[in-house]
């Protein structure tokens, strides 16, 4: 008789599989965009719509026509400017020397700077959101976070001392064209069984016992005499902390009623803020709090591309009068 054998259901490489911490997603990478200063900014997911980009990809079976284009929209308003931390970069990784909350207090990070070679320091800003001018937000207490900067300390020091106490817009950061990286915390669903955890087989109709075959046909051999930790269980599913490279800026706005559908985005209202559109979905339910990150994986340059047609179509069935 043949062996039988398949690929194994769902894939290990997120496991465990527990909740996030919170909803502000830590950012673990160290690499940089040169000519960059500010690495990355946040805003909220408001929802989706379709516009029509020209095509200008020389070699496509569609250049120079309109295609469509399902994008997502980030509001995304000033972010204000709270402190300034610095590093020491040491074998260990990165160690806290100081950091300053109140203009006053910049002169700690001046007697680091001066104490410590530059090459051995590394300056970030603490920003936090504005989710109260958001009405689509329901909260009013901001998201504080770290936000990389270029790992030049002086460059990086006079741009934060010219901001202190002010605001940082995502214009100063981002513009059309440019690929980031999406980080947020996935739609929760809660306690799940295998089949929607893992996408493990119902077992037929001879192999049922109980759960209606909503199980694993074995959770593993008698030795070892446990239950190793890739056998597909039981457990939490969604509201994990995930990352998609390279999405891409389609536009930046200002003027919100370009790309509110008629009656609003569906959960969420008008936006009215400056927002983006990116090419494609993002982790996450509507509201959610998205932290975007310049690329750091190659891809190709294309330019800022040409909308031809934002969709604001009605989503909930609403005509103006």
């Amino acid at each position: 008789m043949a062996k039988y054998h398949r690929p194994r259901r769902g894939s290990l490489a997120f496991s465990p599989r527990k909740r996030a911490k919170k909803e502000v997603c830590r950012i673990r990478r160290e690499t940089r965009v040169e000519g960059k200063l500010l690495q990355g900014f946040a805003g909220y997911k408001a929802g989706m719509t379709h516009v029509l980009v020209r095509d200008s990809i020389k070699g496509s079976p569609t250049y120079g026509q309109d295609v469509f284009t399902p994008v997502t929209v980030i509001e995304a308003p000033p972010m204000r400017v709270e402190g300034v931390r610095i590093y020491r970069v040491t074998p260990y990784g990165l160690k806290a020397l100081t950091e300053a909350w109140k203009e006053q207090q910049l002169s700690r990070i001046e007697d680091a700077i001066a104490k410590y070679d530059g090459d051995e320091l590394e300056l970030r800003v603490i920003a936090a959101t504005q989710p109260a001018l958001i009405s689509g937000v329901p909260k009013k207490k901001s998201d504080v976070m770290e936000l990389m900067m270029s790992g030049d300390v002086n460059r990086d020091y006079d741009y934060v001392k010219e901001r202190f106490n002010g605001e940082i817009s995502v214009k100063d950061v981002f513009e059309a064209g440019d690929f980031v990286d999406v980080t947020a915390v996935t739609r929760g669903k809660g306690f799940q069984g295998p089949v929607k955890r893992w996408g493990v087989k119902i077992q037929n109709a001879k192999a049922q016992r109980a759960g209606r075959g909503r199980h694993v046909g074995t959770l593993g051999p008698w030795r070892p005499a446990r239950v190793r930790w890739f056998v597909p269980q039981a457990g939490q599913t969604g509201y994990h902390q995930r990352t998609e490279y390279n999405k891409l800026i389609l536009k930046i706005g200002e003027d919100g009623s370009e790309i509110t559908p008629e009656g609003g985005f569906v959960k969420y209202g008008i936006v009215r803020n400056e927002y983006l559109l990116l090419k494609g979905s993002v982790p996450g339910p509507k509201k959610r709090l998205i932290r975007m990150n310049l690329s750091i994986r190659p891809h190709p340059e294309f330019g800022s591309p040409e909308i031809t047609f934002i969709c604001t179509a009605s989503q909930q069935g609403c005509r103006k009068a």
